[in-house]
């Protein structure tokens, strides 16, 4: 099993640890409703890349 020999200093750390980060989602329009969807999604209307995908429900 491995043991740590010395003491990692904190500069060391903060450099292992670049990146872990959030990162903000990608965000598109849909052209229909103009609500925000992922890319490469159907939005909660049933539009998928300019078309009716799923029939609305009345």
């Amino acid at each position: 099993m491995a043991v740590q020999q010395r003491r990692g200093s904190k500069h060391r750390k903060a450099k292992r640890r670049t990146h872990y980060k959030l990162v903000k989602p990608t965000l598109t329009t849909c052209p229909a409703c103009g609500d925000y969807v992922r890319p490469h999604r159907m939005c909660e209307c049933g539009n998928y890349n300019g078309k009716q995908i799923v029939p609305e429900a009345k």
